[in-house]
Order: C-alpha cells, then sequence, then structure tokens
C-alpha cells in the first residue's frame, strides 16, 4: 500500500479545483506583554508583527495548492487590506484568484487575534474580533461569481463548495454548481457548518461530528448515533459518499453501497492543534478523488494529512514530501 499512496500523491499535481465558499482572511496581531494599563485591569501589548493566514474556503485553497494541485479560488473579499492580502498569500502559492470578486460594500471576512507572549512565556490568544457583512450579496456581485463559476466549471477536475455560513455562498450558486457537476459527471464536495441539509445531490460530503450531530438535531453523537447519522445524512442528500471526522478517534467514511469504514488516526500522540485540519481533509479528498481512486482510498490519504497538520500550531497546511514523510513513517512503525 506504501507504494500505491506515493503514486497517488505523485498525481495530485495533474488535478484542477475549483474551491467556492466563505473566504476568511485570519489575521494574527503579536505583541510583546509590557505592563499593566492604568486606564482598565488589561495588558498593553507592544506590537511586534501582523501576519495573514488564509481561513475558511480560502484555507481549503491554500491546502489545495500546497498539495501540488491547481486551484481556482471563487468566492467575495472586501475592497480592504485584508482581501488583498489574502488574495497575495494566495497567489503567492500559486492559486488562480480571477473569481474572487471584490465588492465594495462589503468587508472582507476577518477574524484577527490578539496573541500575547513574552521570550519566556508561551505566546496565547488574549482576544478575537471577527468581522463579517450579516447581509445577503447583492445580485450584481451574485452574478460575477455565477459567470466566473460557469466559464471555468467544464474544465475542474472536481468541485468544492466550503461553506462557513457567512452568505458568501447563496441558494442560486448551490444550485447552480450542483446541477451542473452532475450535468458534467464531475465530483463536488461540500463542507458546509451549519447547512449541510442543503446540498442534496452532491458526490461526496464532509462534516465533523458536532455539524453532522446538529444537521440531525441532537448535541452529540455515542457510535450507534454516529452510524445513523452517517447513512441518514447519505440517504437524505442522494450522495455517494458521507466522510465523517471524529478528531482524536479518526474518521468514518459512509458509502452509497451501504459500506461504511472507520479510519484511526495515524499519530493520536502528537496532536497539537486541529484548527482548520477538516480544510485538509477536504482539499486532499477533492485532489485525491479526481485521479480516479476509491473514496476509501481518497478517504485514507485526507487522513494522512490531517495527522500532518493537527501536528502544527495554527491554521496549517502540509505538501506532498511531508505526506510522504508521514506515510513512510507510519509504515515503518507498523513493522517494527
Amino acid at each position: 500500500m506504501y507504494n500505491t499512496y506515493i503514486e497517488l500523491i505523485n498525481q495530485l499535481s495533474k488535478q484542477k479545483v475549483m474551491v467556492i465558499g466563505d473566504m476568511v482572511a485570519d489575521v494574527y496581531l503579536e505583541g510583546k506583554i509590557s505592563r499593566i494599563s492604568r486606564e482598565a485591569p488589561v495588558l498593553i501589548l507592544e506590537h511586534e508583527n501582523q501576519t495573514v493566514v488564509p481561513g475558511g474556503a480560502a484555507n481549503a485553497v491554500h491546502n489545495t495548492a500546497t498539495l501540488g494541485g491547481e486551484v481556482f479560488a471563487v468566492g467575495v473579499v472586501g475592497n480592504d487590506s485584508a482581501g488583498y492580502e489574502l488574495i497575495r498569500v494566495l497567489e503567492s502559492k500559486s492559486a488562480k484568484t480571477e473569481g474572487l470578486i471584490i465588492d465594495d460594500g462589503r468587508p472582507t471576512i476577518t477574524k484577527t487575534r490578539v496573541m500575547a507572549g513574552g521570550q519566556a512565556t508561551v505566546r496565547q490568544q488574549v482576544v478575537r474580533v471577527d468581522r463579517e457583512s450579516k447581509q445577503d450579496l447583492e445580485p450584481a456581485v451574485e452574478q460575477k461569481v455565477l459567470a466566473y463559476i460557469e466559464d471555468k466549471i467544464s474544465s475542474m477536475s472536481a468541485v468544492v463548495i466550503s461553506d462557513y455560513g457567512s452568505k458568501s455562498v447563496t441558494s442560486e450558486i448551490v444550485s447552480y454548481v450542483i446541477t451542473r457537476c452532475q450535468q458534467l459527471n464531475k465530483h463536488c464536495i461540500v463542507d458546509s457548518r451549519y447547512n449541510v441539509m442543503g446540498y442534496r445531490g452532491v458526490t461526496i460530503v464532509k462534516q465533523n461530528e458536532s455539524e453532522a450531530a446538529a444537521a440531525l438535531g441532537c448535541k452529540t453523537l455515542d457510535r450507534a448515533q454516529l452510524l445513523t447519522a452517517g447513512h441518514t445524512i447519505l440517504e437524505r442528500l442522494e450522495a455517494e459518499a458521507v466522510l465523517i471526522t471524529q478528531g482524536p478517534d479518526g474518521m468514518t467514511l459512509f458509502e452509497r453501497n451501504g459500506k461504511y469504514t472507520h479510519i484511526p488516526v495515524t499519530n493520536k500522540s502528537e496532536v497539537y492543534d486541529v484548527t482548520g485540519a477538516g480544510d485538509t481533509v477536504v482539499a486532499t479528498m477533492a485532489l485525491a478523488i479526481s485521479t480516479g481512486v476509491s473514496y476509501l482510498e481518497a478517504a485514507c490519504l485526507a487522513n494522512y494529512a490531517a495527522g500532518v497538520v493537527v501536528r502544527k500550531p495554527g491554521t496549517a497546511t502540509t505538501n506532498p514530501a511531508e505526506l510522504k514523510a508521514a506515510i513512510g513513517v507510519y509504515y515503518e512503525n507498523r513493522q517494527s
């Protein structure tokens, strides 16, 4: 199997993937603790650095690019510094950003984390400030997004819809993409935080446990409920496969033929940060399934990729070399 996975990774760079969704700029403001303010019982930080990291659907774009795929980002950003920096970062990874429509009346979705620390202390998040519009997309902006999708979709290997609930992904966009993918016989993968049941007709559904539970009106899922949830989502959405990620417990794949497979984590002892790991799973799944492998093979590769990024702090990505190395270590440990 080791050689099979290595060959699969080599094939990822030949795939074209369109990622449509809520593009988020994760902004990190870093400072050194100076003293306590006299104005209020709060820390005063001396500003040291500011970085913008792709988040939300932009993280799925970022992961697809670093894995070697040719990725086309589609969504909306504001006419602001966060939006332009997000575009710059994605372009630096060779992502195609012509599908990121600039909306003068809508700010870039921004999650700003203020991080405090010193030379002898661990950096910690002090506060997070979120900025996003709660309004629907303007019809003219929506039409620009649709026009780009219409122009490019036929040349894609797969399409990902990454819906974080920030209203960049409208019902009209969803309807068009699913219908067109069906007509073109292309894989359409959805990762929706709040509205997965609105994606009937997609090929593959990715959810984490809490999202799957919420979709069915539950607070949590035990093993029996997990199996029920997987099969229910599969049936209601008429999908080919449903992948439910379970954090330290791995993930479970449900397929149209009634088969389900649990995939354990590759290294439970080295989990550092699960932030953004779901986007890694989606990106890897989209690229892998585009090569023609089975849903199970694609899910297993996505599991290895997630195992790499959870060992890194913050919203992280992996690349083919890291992925090959991680798989190599896993098989070496199995043989020892």
